[in-house]
């Protein structure tokens, strides 16, 4: 099943995608949730797909405004460098004993062809593209693959979108990771069962149409299981988390000259059996 969240006029909702449009969540629950991290939260993901069968769309793809799929996630969680290749060209030869772990704030997230505002205050805006994971149920523990694909309720895009001079002004990489709308996921969830073998899910980042990073999940250093167990050894997961999975190699920031984004160039990141996520800088 593939989920959006999105907003018509004042209203933000969430959705079904069908072929020739979607299908309003709350509409056929009545009410029971307003969003998808209400969906997820209350367990009603199979009462929607029951709901759903037969029904016709609500609205066509070109009424809706895309916003991030969890507009207003608890946490959300990034692994930086969990790819072997992106580790070599940032200098970073050695496999790390644990993952690198950092935070991004939900005002930070815009949603898919929405305007990614370049901070004024830099030039050195860079895209990574990523295969985001969605926590679907409240979790304390990851021991085992098992534990963690029962804990993940679908995968999306995302770009991670780095102003990396304030990434870089120490060891913490906070402040080029959170400047407002500067960062984008989306445009669909899709749940976990939709997928065959998630180690062969490609993600690809294209800027102005040329390919820039190209990988395949089973290149992460650590995957869903290693990340969730390590990420539920110090805090908590429930439903609507986000966690960021890392980017693989072909960053702006190493090319020679650096290739940092500017007003007008479009990004796209594509993940196999989710879609295209796509962004034009302003």
């Amino acid at each position: 099943m593939k989920l959006l969240s999105y907003r018509i006029g004042n209203k933000a909702s969430f959705g079904v995608l069908r072929e020739h449009g979607v299908i309003d969540g709350a509409e056929v629950l009545d009410g029971e949730a307003g969003s998808i991290r209400e969906l997820l939260d209350r367990d009603l993901l199979s009462t929607l797909r029951t709901l759903c069968a037969g029904r016709e769309v609500t609205h066509t793809l070109t009424e809706v405004e895309y916003l991030p799929p969890i507009a207003d996630p608890a946490k959300i969680l990034c692994v930086g460098v969990n790819y072997a290749d992106h580790r070599a060209e940032t200098g970073q030869s050695d496999k790390p004993a644990h993952p690198t772990i950092f935070s991004r704030f939900a005002d930070s997230q815009v949603g898919h062809e929405q305007p990614v505002v370049a901070p004024s205050i830099s030039k050195q805006l860079d895209y990574e593209g990523e295969v985001a994971v969605v926590i679907g149920r409240h979790i304390s523990s990851v021991e085992t693959e098992d534990d963690a694909l029962q804990a993940i309720a679908g995968l999306s895009c995302y770009n991670d979108l780095s102003v990396r001079d304030w990434q870089l002004h120490s060891s913490q990489w906070l402040p080029g990771k959170n400047f407002r709308g500067v960062g984008s996921f989306g445009p669909f969830l899709v749940t976990l069962e939709e997928f065959d073998d998630l180690k062969s899910v490609e993600l690809t980042t294209r800027v102005n149409g040329e390919v820039r990073q190209q990988a395949r999940l089973d290149q992460l250093i650590f995957d869903f299981t290693d990340i969730l167990r390590y990420v539920t050894g110090f805090t908590d997961l429930a439903p609507g988390d986000v966690i960021a999975t890392g980017t693989p190699g072909g960053v702006g920031m190493v090319a020679t000259p650096p290739r940092f984004l500017a007003p007008g160039d479009v990004t796209e990141i594509e993940v196999s059996g989710v879609g295209v996520l796509r962004n034009r800088i302003a």
